[in-house]
């Protein structure tokens, strides 16, 4: 597979926001559907910061918390509405 020609060089780590090349930085996808390119722009992450997400599906967590309006309400009102939305989810820890 030939590279493209109009592919950036240096992206930017959406974690730290440090500068790296395009070889050792790894793309994100917010959606968690990064094979399907199809109108895409990704996101990218340097691999050290890569190395430390949790790796583990994310189900409907992005949807929580756009419904949630994460990082545009003050953070006590998003924890306390993060904690009885998965609670209403999802039960309690104790009832697991």
């Amino acid at each position: 597979m030939w590279p493209s020609r109009n592919r950036t060089e240096t992206v930017t780590c959406l974690a730290c926001g440090d500068q790296v090349t395009r070889s050792k930085a790894r793309e994100y996808d917010k959606h968690g559907d990064r094979w399907d390119r199809e109108d895409k722009a990704f996101e990218h992450l340097c691999k050290e910061c890569h190395r430390d997400l949790c790796h583990h599906p994310r189900n409907e967590l992005e949807d929580l918390l756009v419904d949630l309006e994460a990082g545009s309400v003050p953070t006590d009102r998003f924890l306390a509405d993060y904690l009885a939305a998965v609670e209403d989810r999802y039960g309690t820890l104790e009832e697991q």
